[in-house]
């Protein structure tokens, strides 16, 4: 494999750690999961035990500072066996890296350790109901009075926001400033005032909540605020241009497992006297999920190395890689459906569960479109 040539032997390692057990343990309970729409608590619990819900973070915090390529590892193996517990897996950072961005010391010591171990998970919350990818025109408020903020409003697609013990919520100080409003605060559950709403009943990723967050005269201390007002749209985007790697990297996933699936099936299933991988036209389909697959995951590696390699200015190739992978998930999961055929229809397979877990891919954290307005807008900058 091509990554044998750059993947140090740390990160060699962290990958075949997460591969060991997203196959061993993982995997097995994935239909359930999806069955029953279970919260992946015990998988969460395994990867917190083996250390991997903290690689992302420095070692002053509890993590073991081994970067973003080496959490878009993890996640691809995870996306593998189970697409639901690797966006559980992948929600921690989006969560808890603003934390580390953005916090004081304070705030990076009362979460981060906490976050590395697992004792509490993260949750980030951007998207209201009628700002989605227009996510500047935020209409959750926050006034200001005295030590204090007093939160107004809903937001919407909050994974892991019934779960969580802290939430990088979003709120506007100023509508009309859009972006310049736009800051950030730290939520814990029980403040009063707020409220979790609604878990949405979803075509994929059935295992990881989705759930609606309401806030009524919240009363949020003035040093839960994560930077200063007006910062918190720029703390987003800086997120997102680091967790959208890892997301790829699930795409990626996902695509492998419907891909390998598809080659086994292809081999034992018989028609007109011959396996059906004999025949040219799923040879052909074949190969071209296989070049889907190797072309996302080396630009999410591309992306998630600028990132450790500390390169500024990662915000289109990420998400170039993003959505890549989110297309080739979709496009490689759709045709191996096609090539078991009606079996691929049945939940007696798990490819018809790799193609409604990847559709999401091509919406959350950016949706494809919203990618491509970022990628066209570097192009046309003068």
């Amino acid at each position: 494999m091509a990554d044998l040539f750059y993947l140090t032997e740390e990160q060699r390692m962290i990958r075949d750690l997460a591969r060991q057990l997203a196959r061993e343990k993982i995997a097995p309970l994935a239909a359930a999961l999806d069955e029953t729409e279970a919260f992946p608590g015990e998988q969460l619990e395994l990867l917190a035990r083996q250390g991997l819900l903290g690689i992302w973070l420095p070692e002053a915090y509890g993590g073991t500072d081994m970067g973003c390529l080496a959490l878009a590892l993890v996640a691809e193996e995870l996306a593998w066996a189970c697409a639901a517990t690797a966006t559980q897996y992948v929600v921690q950072p989006l969560g808890g890296l603003p934390i580390l961005l953005s916090g004081t010391e304070a705030q990076k010591r009362r979460y981060l350790p906490r976050l590395a171990t697992g004792e509490i998970l993260a949750a980030f919350s951007l998207s209201e109901p009628n700002a989605g990818s227009d996510a500047a025109s935020l209409r959750t408020t926050a006034v200001r009075r005295g030590d204090q903020y007093i939160l107004n409003g809903a937001k919407q697609w909050c994974s892991n926001g019934d779960h969580a013990g802290v939430l990088t919520v979003f709120a506007t100080v100023d509508p009309s400033q859009k972006a310049r409003g736009v800051t950030a605060f730290l939520i814990e559950p029980g403040l009063p005032g707020f409220a979790v709403g609604k878990k949405e009943r979803k075509m994929g990723i059935r295992g990881s909540p989705t759930v609606a967050l309401h806030f009524s005269d919240c009363r949020v201390p003035v040093e839960n605020r994560l930077g200063e007002e007006g910062e918190g749209f720029t703390i987003a985007m800086r997120t997102l241009d680091l967790t959208r790697p890892p997301t790829g990297a699930m795409a990626v996933g996902l695509a492998q497992a419907a891909l390998d699936a598809a080659v086994a099936y292809a081999k034992e299933r018989r028609q007109f006297d011959a396996p059906i991988a004999s025949f040219q036209g799923i040879q052909f389909m074949l190969a071209e999920m296989a070049m889907q697959v190797h072309a996302g995951r080396l630009m999410v590696h591309h992306a998630a190395r600028m990132v450790d390699h500390g390169l500024a200015g990662n915000t289109v190739e990420a998400s170039m890689a993003k959505c890549v992978a989110a297309d080739a998930a979709m496009r490689v999961t759709t045709d191996a459906v096609q090539i078991f055929g009606g079996y691929g229809y049945t939940r007696d397979y798990p490819v018809e569960r790799f193609m409604r877990d990847a559709k999401i891919m091509q919406i959350y954290e950016g949706t494809g479109q919203i990618q491509r307005s970022i990628i066209a807008r570097e192009l046309l900058r003068s």
